[in-house]
């Protein structure tokens, strides 16, 4: 891998669990009983090499329109992970940020992401946000919805709202701007994934299933990062 510096924010669409545990002829919760060997090999990765943010796409908005069942399914795993998982992270350094509409998820579920967060408010290494019953038209409807309440009750000037005000009231407000993007399994799209936070990211696609992918797809991601020319939007000297 190059010995340059990683990118400071790499965001995953972690996408193939299904696909794994069909290939296989294992139920669909193998699939994802799997995917979190590979959230631990690249949390614990990226916190190796000096990332400073990485954002994992968990369960989107549009999942609830799987069958109950594999929602259930989902539901009761991000439970279980909440709850095995935070000591490990605790003893690791990382900090732990869950984002999205967590009102679908049961009172057990909400209270544990709330204690985990608070329990690793205090660490100072790897910033691991988890994207939860997330969308990014969502993200960016309620930091609207944040602005227009401050401006109609004469807070905010509405002349004052540009991007860099917007960009506050969004979830990730706090954490650099997205550089990669990295979406597993083959598909080609960013479905409905932090639309406001990837203006520039560079995005990188691969066929690897979730469950499979390991360190060395990591490594191949962010060298793929490092061989682009990143000029948001302007010129170069020699154009």
């Amino acid at each position: 891998m190059s010995e340059k510096l990683p990118p400071k924010h790499i965001a995953i669409i972690m996408d193939g669990n299904g696909r794994w545990a069909k290939s296989k002829h294992l139920p669909r919760s193998s699939g994802h009983q799997r995917g979190v060997r590979s959230v631990r090999k690249i949390v614990k990765h990226c916190a190796k090499i000096g990332v400073n943010t990485l954002t994992l796409f968990a369960f989107s908005s549009e999942n609830m329109k799987r069958s109950d069942e594999e929602i259930s399914v989902l539901f009761k795993l991000f439970l279980t992970v909440l709850k095995n998982e935070t000591k490990k992270l605790k003893d690791n350094n990382i900090k732990l940020k869950i984002i999205g509409d967590l009102s679908v998820f049961t009172p057990e579920i909400q209270s544990l992401a709330e204690d985990a967060q608070e329990q690793l408010q205090s660490n100072n290494g790897l910033n691991l946000v988890i994207a939860a019953n997330y969308g990014g038209q969502w993200d960016i409807t309620e930091a609207a919805k944040k602005i227009a309440e401050q401006a109609s009750t004469g807070g905010l000037n509405p002349q004052d709202i540009d991007p860099a005000l917007f960009q506050k009231y969004t979830s990730l407000a706090k954490y650099p701007q997205a550089d990669l993007l990295i979406r597993t399994s083959g598909e080609v799209r960013i479905s409905n994934f932090l639309l406001w936070d990837i203006a520039y990211s560079e995005l990188y696609f691969c066929d690897t299933l979730w469950p499979d992918f390991d360190e060395d797809c990591l490594n191949l991601a962010i060298e793929s990062f490092h061989s682009r020319d990143r000029r948001f939007g302007k010129r170069n000297g020699n154009t």
